[in-house]
């Protein structure tokens, strides 16, 4: 009789491209879902709804980590739903202002702290100030954490993104972001130097520390926000110092990476990850399963669907899901789930459905 895994199990062989008993089922819910549903839902917390959908959990736990500061400042505030970030340094200040949506519960930038050349310095003084800690308090309270979950899930940590990633999403933003490194981009570059400084010293306290099974970096990736030739340049090399850090500490790396991913695979098929998460199908998508395992075809893929396919009928999701199945050479490296956030608009009945399918699918090992 084939051995029943634990849903802790189940994703682990998933990352490591080992023998599933059956295709593990994420279905990705966020604070927003519960919101939008009707009835009993509407009422229940997130690990409630997945339990009741049968999903294999992907739990996110804090990264635990501490910056300090020595000459400049970065402080935090917020006013009901708007939230500010004052970055300060002797020669001056920028300011970042994102608004809470309460429908998607999710924040969303309206100014940007560096909008001019001069932001660029400020910034890169910001960053070569920075020192990483380990949070101790914050990781006990990780590690009891991980305990109690055991083998109900497996859990993951985010320490991060690379820096032309943060800089077109967090910074700068795509247009002014694009601008300032075609016209400025010794010094871009002098401060992304400064920013993976920063982010390798917090990868190998993440690394050496944290007890979540899994280590992300959340990159976001599309080549509709960046180049193919921007991502050679800048994120293979800077992502890639990070994966090598975790390879070397035995630990599961994963990126988080939901756009148009064609034009880029043969770089991502070079890095050490385990994972590509969020995996992002046409049309929302550029990327079918397909493309992907014969491209890397030692990476784990999580996702295969997209939001648009969530909102059709289970009978309608589960042929496309069949059909971008049966395609593959194997099934061993595979997680279902809708790639990006499941949309509110997709009720949970659906998704208990597709789960009930997914869980009878014949896996080929």
């Amino acid at each position: 009789m084939k051995h029943c895994m634990t849903p802790r199990e189940r994703w682990l062989a998933a990352i490591r491209m080992e023998p599933v008993d059956r295709l593990p089922f994420w279905p990705k819910l966020d604070d927003a879902y519960p919101m939008a549903q009707e009835g009993r839902f509407k009422n229940m917390d997130i690990e409630s709804i997945n339990e009741w959908i049968g999903s294999d959990n992907h739990v996110w736990i804090p990264p635990c980590l501490k910056e300090k500061h020595d000459t400049t400042s970065v402080e935090h505030s917020r006013n009901g739903n708007e939230s500010r970030t004052v970055f300060k340094t002797a020669q001056g200040r920028m300011e970042a202002i994102c608004h809470f949506d309460e429908t998607s519960c999710s924040w969303h930038p309206v100014k940007f702290p560096v909008e001019t050349p001069d932001d660029i310095l400020l910034m890169t003084d910001i960053f070569e100030d920075i020192s990483v800690d380990p949070d101790i308090p914050e990781l006990e309270k990780a590690a009891g954490k991980v305990r109690s979950i055991g083998q109900n899930a497996v859990t993951n940590t985010c320490f991060g993104k690379s820096p032309l990633m943060s800089w077109v999403e967090d910074l700068a933003g795509v247009e002014t972001g694009h601008y300032l490194l075609a016209d400025q981009q010794e010094n871009v570059e002098k401060l992304f130097a400064a920013m993976q400084k920063v982010l390798v010293e917090k990868g190998k306290t993440v690394c050496k520390c944290h007890p979540a099974d899994l280590i992300y970096l959340s990159e976001n990736t599309s080549t509709t926000l960046i180049s193919p030739d921007q991502y050679r340049a800048y994120c293979s090399r800077h992502v890639g110092e990070c994966a090598n850090i975790a390879k070397a500490s035995g630990r599961y790396f994963v990126i988080h990476m939901c756009g148009h991913l064609k034009g880029i695979l043969p770089e991502l098929s070079k890095l050490s990850a385990r994972a590509f998460e969020a995996f992002t199908s046409p049309t929302l998508g550029n990327t079918t399963l397909l493309d992907g395992r014969l491209a890397c075809p030692d990476k784990c893929l999580i996702g295969g669907t997209n939001a648009m396919l969530w909102l059709k009928t289970p009978q309608e999701i589960i042929s496309q899901i069949r059909n971008r199945l049966d395609e593959l050479p194997h099934h061993r490296g595979i997680v279902v789930s809708p790639a990006g956030l499941m949309p509110p608009m997709c009720k949970p009945e659906t998704i208990r459905e597709v789960c009930e399918w997914v869980k009878t699918y014949p896996v080929r090992n």
